[in-house]
């Protein structure tokens, strides 16, 4: 049937929405882990956010970041030389993002040519990043480590105009996932999902990919996956609009993460 890789989303997917808790998902994890299925995570969250959680949950794979804005892949976790890639704290990364100054400056500029008030991760100090994302000061602090996405919210709207087209008119990108709005550039997750199993197929032939995500920012991964999974949530029905073919899962967050990874699983050969 192909070797097998499960790819996911982090925030109201593999962790809980409201409490970041991924407890109720240790059943499929520990399933994977027995039957060497890799788990990557691909999310919105930092490099440093990622490396933290892959400590705490024992996950050695390679991980996608900032909404596709780099690809990161242990040393030698691949037979052959990865292309294009840099070596950094003991692993290779593949950059698609744009700088993160870049990003901040361009926001500023859409808002302020668009009548929006809004305030983005750079503005914000630890502790409000901490209040606004439900986060320990910690983990507050690992998430401002910003290399190619800003995450915002949008304050206050004075006159008509198309933030969204204000962004796009200087060339990036608007995307939204569970708590905030995101600018970035021309990199998405879908990329480094589709870069990522062709250096699984290099190294072991046909693979067959298990997708899960809620957000809109999870889209590009959703279609770039053998089975893709929405996880309920408040842009489920036009994520699902977006990619029909996906199954929703029938609960939310790790709770529904288990049930949907171990079914799947299930009914899929060891490789």
């Amino acid at each position: 049937m192909g070797y097998r890789v499960v790819v996911t989303d982090l925030d109201g997917t593999l962790l809980d929405h409201g409490t970041y808790s991924w407890d109720c998902a240790r059943p499929a994890l520990d399933r994977l882990h027995a039957e060497n299925i890799p788990c990557i995570f691909a999310t919105s969250k930092t490099r440093a956010e990622v490396e933290h959680l892959r400590r705490e949950m024992g996950n050695t794979h390679p991980f996608i970041v900032e909404n596709g804005g780099a690809l990161v892949v242990p040393q030698d976790y691949f037979p052959a030389a990865l292309p294009n890639g840099t070596v950094r704290g003991g692993a290779i990364t593949i950059e698609w993002g744009t700088a993160y100054a870049i990003l901040v400056e361009a926001l500023r500029r859409a808002a302020e040519r668009t009548g929006y008030k809004v305030r983005g991760f750079s503005e914000m100090s630890v502790a409000e990043v901490a209040r606004v994302c439900n986060l320990s000061q910690e983990q507050a602090r690992l998430a401002k480590m910003r290399e190619y996405d800003e995450p915002f919210v949008v304050l206050a709207r004075t006159r008509a105009g198309s933030l969204r087209a204000a962004i796009e008119a200087q060339g990036f990108c608007w995307t939204s996932g569970g708590r905030l709005h995101h600018i970035t550039g021309e990199n998405d997750k879908g990329r480094a999902v589709r870069t990522l199993m062709e250096l699984y197929r290099q190294a072991y032939g046909d693979v067959v990919s298990i997708g899960l995500g809620d957000s809109l920012n999870d889209m590009p991964l959703l279609e770039n996956v053998t089975f893709p999974v929405v996880m309920p949530s408040r842009h489920a029905a036009e994520v699902r609009r977006q990619v029909p073919r996906a199954a929703l899962a029938d609960r939310h967050g790790p709770e529904g993460w288990n049930r949907a990874v171990l079914s799947l699983v299930s009914t899929q050969p060891l490789p």
